[in-house]
């Protein structure tokens, strides 16, 4: 193709974009840049914990084109997931509720972008027959913020989220690696995070090392989701009844009173888990945490790790004989991570009543 023909395509893969639900789509060259090298680091200093695969899948990320020869270009997009006006933080202050992410309230997002995706190369494809394309959400190795950055879809925020002015950051990126050499955008390149401090001040664990410096081994998000062991003592009451992620230095962030609801019906919250109980939650047995998690991020946690995020969220609860009776009809579970935890629970409810 021609440099007109391909001007004419990223018109027409923007507008495509936009039928397809995506809020903003950009492209940039198929290169981290400097991301590569803050990648590097961060993994020289183990902030990674035992997210082996990050190490493991470093030279991908630093290269697409180990997941696409030939790859000249990556296409960014993102798509809002707000689901609600309620403020996250005002379940946080509410210890009988459990807190989920406001990602994980509804569909798994890897099969909703994942798919949009998909629809969007296939059109690329049907323009340009000799293109060679792979759509990618954030479980294939791709520094997605790096190259949402560099496609003009924000800046890397102190909390090491993007941001968009007119957005905020309550929103999913995907990637489409493509060989096509078509125009890339401008890139995002000043800071709108100014003196402020708020996401790094607010985080309950101390996980941000420095701005744009995060350590997954204190970060909730890790602890509560990626990582399947024992968690540290000393981090449990800190983790108060984040059951599944964590929210705090997004919901803090200024940049978010711009931030708008999603029209995606798929992110809407299922099973009320937006305003559920931890007793409740407590109570499902394994079934129906298959059940009520069927298609959603949830079961990343399993269903051990999910009775041990939720017996540390009930022993952060206030003080109640409730409490106390259903974390002892889990004390003598057959997992030892539970009992473990659950033991932790009732000592702390002790120490509360």
């Amino acid at each position: 193709m021609n440099d007109p023909a391909l001007s004419a395509l990223a018109r027409q893969i923007r507008q495509w974009a936009t039928e397809l639900g995506f809020q903003a789509c950009g492209i940039a060259p198929a290169d981290p840049g400097e991301h590569r090298r803050f990648l590097q680091q961060w993994l020289e200093a183990g902030h990674h914990g035992e997210m082996q695969w990050m190490q493991e899948q470093a030279a991908l990320r630093a290269d697409p084109a180990g997941l696409l020869p030939d790859a000249q270009r990556v296409i960014a997009v993102r798509m809002d997931y707000l689901s609600s006006n309620e403020k996250p933080l005002d379940i946080v202050a509410d210890g009988e509720r459990a807190y989920i992410a406001r990602y994980a309230l509804g569909r798994d997002y890897h099969k909703l972008v994942r798919k949009r995706l998909s629809q969007l190369a296939d059109r690329i494809r049907e323009a340009a027959p000799e293109a060679a394309t792979r759509a990618c959400v954030d479980s294939a190795p791709v520094l997605e913020r790096g190259f949402a950055e560099q496609a003009g879809l924000g800046w890397i925020g102190k909390n090491t989220m993007l941001i968009h002015p007119d957005a905020g950051s309550w929103f999913f990126l995907g990637e489409i690696l493509t060989s096509l050499p078509l125009p890339i955008d401008a890139p995002f390149t000043s800071q709108h995070c100014g003196s402020c401090t708020a996401c790094l001040d607010i985080c309950p664990t101390r996980a941000f090392t420095a701005p744009w410096q995060l350590d997954a081994r204190r970060c909730i998000s890790y602890l509560t989701i990626e990582y399947k062991g024992s968690i540290p003592e000393d981090l449990r009451p800190l983790m108060g009844n984040r059951i599944f992620g964590c929210d705090d230095c997004v919901a803090i962030c200024p940049w978010n009173k711009f931030a708008t609801l999603t029209q995606e019906g798929d992110f809407a919250p299922r099973h009320a888990l937006d305003s559920a109980q931890l007793i409740e939650l407590f109570g499902w047995d394994e079934a129906t945490f298959l059940a009520r998690t069927e298609g959603s991020a949830i079961r990343r946690s399993g269903y051990e790790c999910w009775l041990r995020n939720l017996a540390i969220a009930l022993g952060n609860a206030p003080g109640s004989i409730l409490v106390q009776q259903a974390l002892q009809q889990r004390a003598g579970h057959p997992s030892a991570l539970v009992r473990e935890h659950v033991a932790w629970a009732l000592r702390q409810q002790e120490k509360g009543t």
